[in-house]
C-alpha cells in the first residue's frame, strides 16, 4: 500500500529524472507488463456521438470488469442544463461485488464542488477545469470485479455524460493487504449550533465554550476495520454573518469514546491562515472558493495526507466544529477519502435529491432573520 501514497515525493521532482519518478507511477523506462484499457462514452458504431444520455432516475454503469486490476484515472464532463446538476448525479463505485458501494456521493461533491457550482481548481489527486472537464487520480485496486455507475436523480435528462476510465489488469493477485478505496458525502444543512443570539465569533458568549467530547461536531465519515484516511473536500454556504471558521478538527482513532487528536481551527486544519485571505489550490491542500463573511456566501476547502495517511486499525471518525464549539449554523458539505479493507460500515442514507440543494436556512444569528420570511416581513440577506 505504500507505492500508493508514495505521490508527494514525486511533486517536487524535475522532469528528466526518471529513476526518481514516485513509485505509484510507472517508470516509463521500464517495461511494463500490465495491460492498460479504457472504458469511454464512444459511440460503438464509430460515429461521433460519443455521449450517453441519462434520463430522470436511470442509473447507468460505465464500467463493469473482472480483476485483478487498479483503475489510476477517471475523466468526467456532463452537459446538463438543470440548476444545480452537480447535485443531483449520483456517482458509485462497488469492488469486489459487494452490494454496499465504496463510493457514493453527488458528482460534483466528489470532484470538490460542494456547493453544486462549478470552479477550476487542482490538486495532486483532484482536478476541475475551466472548461468542466473532472479529472481523478486517486488509485483504485480490486481483486475480482469493478462496477461504476451514474444515477440521475434530477427532474431533467442529463443531455450529455462524456466519461474516459483508465484501468489497468494484471494475471498477478493484488498484494497481500491491499487497502480499497472509499468515498462517503455528508451534509448539514444546516449544522445545528447553540448560539442564536451573538454580535461575532469573538463574543465571550462563545469565545469560553469549552468542547472537549466533540459530540456534536460536523462528521465528515466513520469506519470500521483497519485502513488510512486520506483526506476532505468540504463547502460552505453560510447562513450567518461573520468568519464560519474557529472549528477545531477532531480524530477519533480506535477508540470511539476518545479523540486521539484535536487540531486548532478550521484554516489551521486546511493549511490555510488568518481566514485564507484569498482563493488558492496546492497540491495536498487549498481553498479554491473563499466568500465574504456574509449570510449567503460560498466558501470551498481541501487537504490531503498524503504525506502521511492517518491510519487506524478497528475503528475511525473524523469530523470538525461548525464554528468554535460548535456555536454557527452554517451550511457544510464534504466528501471524506480513504484506504481501508472489505467489508466496510454501511454509510448514512444518502439525503433525498431535493435536501442535497444547497438553500439557505433560516437559523436565526447574524445577518439571518428569526423566522422563515413571510410577505411584511424582512426578507434574509
Amino acid at each position: 500500500m505504500q507505492r500508493l501514497f508514495a505521490i508527494l515525493a514525486g511533486l517536487c521532482l524535475a522532469a528528466p529524472a526518471f529513476s526518481q519518478i514516485p513509485s505509484w507511477m510507472p517508470d516509463p523506462t521500464q517495461q511494463q507488463t500490465y495491460a492498460l484499457h479504457r472504458s469511454s462514452s464512444r459511440e460503438i458504431t464509430g460515429a461521433n456521438a460519443d455521449y450517453r444520455t441519462v434520463t430522470p432516475g436511470q442509473t447507468l454503469t460505465i464500467l463493469d470488469v473482472d480483476g485483478p486490476g487498479m483503475i489510476s484515472h477517471i475523466w468526467f464532463t456532463l452537459n446538463d442544463w438543470e440548476p444545480y446538476s452537480l447535485k443531483r448525479i449520483v456517482l458509485r463505485m462497488y469492488w469486489d461485488n459487494e452490494d454496499s458501494p465504496s463510493v457514493e456521493t453527488p458528482i460534483g461533491d466528489f470532484f470538490g464542488l460542494g456547493n453544486g457550482i462549478y470552479y477550476a481548481w487542482q490538486s495532486a489527486v483532484l482536478s476541475v477545469g475551466s472548461d468542466k472537464a473532472l479529472n481523478c487520480w486517486f488509485p483504485m485496486p480490486y481483486a475480482k470485479h469493478a462496477r461504476i455507475t451514474i444515477t440521475n436523480e434530477g427532474k431533467q435528462t442529463l443531455n450529455n455524460l462524456y466519461w474516459n476510465i483508465d484501468y489497468r489488469t494484471d494475471s498477478k493477485p493484488l498484494p497481500p493487504g491491499t487497502l480499497y478505496f472509499h468515498a462517503e458525502y455528508r451534509q448539514a444543512q444546516p449544522a445545528h449550533g447553540w448560539a442564536k443570539e451573538w454580535y461575532e465569533n469573538g463574543d465571550p458568549l462563545i469565545n469560553y465554550r469549552r468542547d472537549l467530547d466533540g459530540k456534536d461536531d460536523y462528521i465528515w465519515f466513520e469506519a470500521k476495520g483497519h485502513g488510512q484516511f486520506v483526506g476532505v473536500t468540504m463547502s460552505i454556504l453560510q447562513n450567518q454573518d461573520g468568519w464560519w471558521g474557529e472549528g477545531n478538527d477532531s480524530f477519533w482513532i480506535d477508540d470511539p469514546d476518545k479523540i486521539a487528536d484535536v487540531g486548532t481551527g478550521s484554516e489551521d486544519y486546511f493549511l490555510g491562515a488568518w481566514g485564507f485571505g484569498a482563493a488558492q489550490a496546492f497540491p495536498l491542500h487549498g481553498s479554491p472558493v473563499v466568500g465574504k463573511e456574509l449570510a449567503g456566501e460560498r466558501t470551498s476547502v481541501y487537504r490531503f495526507h498524503l504525506d502521511s495517511p492517518i491510519p487506524f486499525t478497528k475503528y475511525m471518525k473524523a469530523g470538525i466544529e461548525h464554528g468554535h464549539a460548535n456555536a454557527r449554523s452554517d451550511n457544510f458539505y464534504s466528501v471524506a477519502y480513504w484506504y481501508q479493507n472489505e467489508p466496510h460500515m454501511p454509510f448514512p442514507p444518502l439525503p433525498d435529491m431535493s435536501d442535497r440543494i444547497p438553500t439557505l436556512q433560516f437559523v436565526g444569528g447574524p445577518g439571518n432573520t428569526r423566522t422563515p420570511y413571510q410577505p411584511g416581513n424582512p426578507q434574509p440577506r
